[in-house]
């Protein structure tokens, strides 16, 4: 009977333990986002020297302040995709002197270029909207804090220029749904964008 015993708790056991295979980890997946019907709404606040359309789920706060300096009366914005823990960051610039424009262009690149320590590609590209507004466009790739920046200009007078951002650490493909959608209202904005 012990034999009987002993046999049965050995088998047992090798069926225990050959059954189990070993603990594969799943790999970590990305949140699926839902993303709204695209709907815009216009931006056209006295004392700000610009319009623009922007998307319906976004917020426009106006009470931006820059290293401790209060910016709203210089025409500054924050936009916020609460959905999505982005913003754009908007600063307005007003060309007092003709080399100013040099000294803001140049700094726009600049900020783009910041990143190249990260990013895989960085492209720059001007446009014309249709209402004969003139700016470049930056498309930075790979785990960057910012993947799109663009500045628009009328060369004399007003410079704008805006920063997209989220409130995470950067990975390139978890972010690319969000990024692509809001690319897109990026685009409508310059497209729309005209001076006062």
């Amino acid at each position: 009977m012990r034999i009987l015993l002993n046999t049965i708790t050995f088998i047992l056991l090798v069926l225990a333990i050959a059954c189990n295979s070993p603990f594969v980890q799943k790999q970590e997946g990305y949140q699926n986002t839902e993303f709204p019907k695209k709907s815009y709404t216009i931006f056209n606040k006295p004392n700000y020297p610009y319009t623009f359309e922007f998307p319906v789920y976004a917020q426009i706060d106006d009470q931006v302040t820059y290293l401790g300096t209060d910016k709203k009366k210089d025409a500054w914005l924050n936009m916020r995709f609460p959905n999505y823990g982005a913003t754009l960051y908007i600063s307005y610039n007003k060309i007092s002197k003709p080399s100013m424009i040099d000294t803001l262009v140049r700094d726009a690149y600049t900020f783009a270029n910041n990143h190249n320590s990260k990013a895989s590609f960085i492209e720059d590209s001007s446009f014309n909207n249709p209402y004969g507004v003139r700016g470049v466009f930056f498309h930075i790739g790979g785990n960057v804090a910012t993947s799109y920046q663009f500045f628009v200009t009328d060369s004399s007078r007003h410079f704008f220029r805006g920063a997209l951002y989220f409130d995470t650490t950067p990975n390139e493909d978890s972010l690319a749904p969000v990024n692509a959608f809001l690319f897109k209202d990026i685009q409508h904005l310059v497209n729309s964008f005209r001076w006062k």
